[in-house]
């Protein structure tokens, strides 16, 4: 399954579209404010699927995924001061991911227990701040979004 992970130009806070292989619009990330800045992730009637925290007072790019209310994933990055390293998506028990590859060109992949599991790009389009996010086992599609915005908003806030 392919999903098409566009980006906001220009809006604060954050907001993020997510369509299918189709182009059919199947969910949205959009900011709120409050005391504790965060993401929530939505399908498109209004639900919420997850909502991204940043961490305060904790390494730059460290976010918690919430879903139902419960930690689903900690996200952070193991070299914040240079443009190589990996993030690390520890989520309960042993099946963590990394993501790996040419942060600086947006070409990534999300590995578990060595193998690849999706492949993120923004060479898939030409449009500027469009990632494909292509799911290449079957995996926790809401959980690989969320961690392709997390990932996204670490790399901007570390460039900007």
């Amino acid at each position: 399954m392919r999903y098409q992970l566009k980006r906001r130009l220009f809006s604060i806070p954050e907001r993020y579209m997510i369509q299918n292989d189709l182009g059919e619009d199947v969910a949205y990330v959009m900011g709120e404010w409050s005391l504790r800045p965060e993401l929530l992730v939505m399908d498109v009637r209004g639900k919420e699927l997850a909502r991204i925290h940043k961490v305060p007072f904790s390494m730059p790019g460290t976010f918690e995924i919430y879903r139902d209310g419960y930690l689903s994933a900690v996200i952070y990055r193991e070299a914040v001061w240079t443009n190589k390293g990996s993030f690390t998506i520890d989520v309960p028990g042993t099946d963590d991911y990394t993501a790996e590859g040419d942060f600086t060109g947006h070409e990534y992949f999300l590995v578990r227990h060595g193998k690849a599991v999706a492949q993120i790009s923004r060479q898939w389009f030409t449009m500027a701040d469009t990632y494909g996010v292509e799911m290449l086992n079957a995996e926790d599609a809401i959980l690989v979004l969320a961690a392709t915005v997390v990932i996204d908003i670490s790399l901007h806030s570390q460039h900007d």
